[in-house]
């Protein structure tokens, strides 16, 4: 349990020794300070034998991350059966074995670099899978996201203890699930994405928080992973809302206090939420990214 209302199925860990470390700098007045910053470590994922991509993570969940990179970059395809998923600490490595063969020989040889921090890769066919994809017709309360918006930026987590991170959050209705966090924002929805795979848990009737920007790539691996809300407190690209429009995926940023910004799916809104309960937090809009 991370404070007195929400449990978490997955929590940041900010006892783990392994995640931060402690340096000393000077501060503006030449004042020693010791702070904590997050670690970075590389990770490489083999698919099958094949080495696929070398990920600089925080080295938490590593095979959440490996398996949710590999789906949500169409690595696995849904016939697949993952038959291993092996991490080796010392080599820094993870091995995902399944029974089949999928074709990412090809999509290697298309990879594309994003926008995005840390891995912030994906493929030249990277719009696969969107064609005829339907997002379920659920609704989304505004109550909802003033909840998780109050729990999730209550919670113990790296970023307030060190910055310099990203945080994902699986929830539904309005409470949160799943809190994933890494040095990219990419990472963290990855490994969201295999923690579902892992438990066999479906993004129906999901709601995907995050605190990074609303870009296209966040926008795919959202809709990839069936789950037909995205929510951040940042803000969006205009590709990453062209796609939102086109998927029919509910596109909220800017969640900061009572105010937000719906510039796509608003139809599942409803508007059930007093203000008048709701803290409406003006300085921090100027820090909005």
């Amino acid at each position: 349990m991370t404070n007195s209302d929400t449990q978490y199925i997955v929590a940041p860990n900010v006892e783990n020794p392994r995640l931060t470390r402690r340096v000393i700098g000077r501060d503006q007045h030449g004042v020693e300070q010791e702070i904590s910053v997050v670690e970075e470590r590389p990770l490489t994922i083999f698919l099958n034998g094949t080495e696929i991509v070398t990920a600089m993570t925080i080295g938490d969940y590593p095979e959440y991350l490996a398996l949710g990179f590999l789906r949500n970059q169409r690595m696995l395809a849904d016939e697949e059966t993952v038959q291993s998923v092996d991490f080796d600490a010392e080599l820094e490595t993870v091995v995902v074995r399944t029974d089949g063969r999928a074709n990412f020989e090809e999509k290697l040889r298309k990879k594309t670099r994003t926008s995005g921090c840390a891995v912030g890769t994906v493929f030249g066919d990277m719009m696969e899978g969107l064609d005829g994809l339907q997002l379920p017709a659920v609704t989304l309360r505004t109550s909802w996201l003033y909840a998780l918006s109050r729990d999730i930026n209550l919670t113990p987590s790296l970023y307030l203890n060190a910055g310099a991170i990203h945080g994902t959050v699986l929830c539904q209705q309005d409470k949160p699930l799943v809190y994933m966090e890494d040095v990219g924002r990419h990472n963290a929805v990855d490994k969201v994405a295999g923690w579902m795979l892992s438990n066999n848990v479906t993004g129906d009737d999901k709601i995907l928080y995050t605190t990074g920007r609303l870009t296209s790539e966040m926008v795919i691996k959202t809709a990839l992973m069936g789950i037909p809300v995205l929510v951040s407190r940042s803000g969006f690209t205009a590709w990453g809302v062209e796609i939102a429009n086109q998927v029919g995926l509910t596109l909220i940023g800017r969640l900061r206090g009572q105010r937000f910004v719906c510039l796509s799916g608003d139809t599942r809104v409803e508007y059930d939420a007093d203000l008048s309960t709701v803290r409406d937090d003006v300085a921090k809009q100027k820090g909005r990214k």
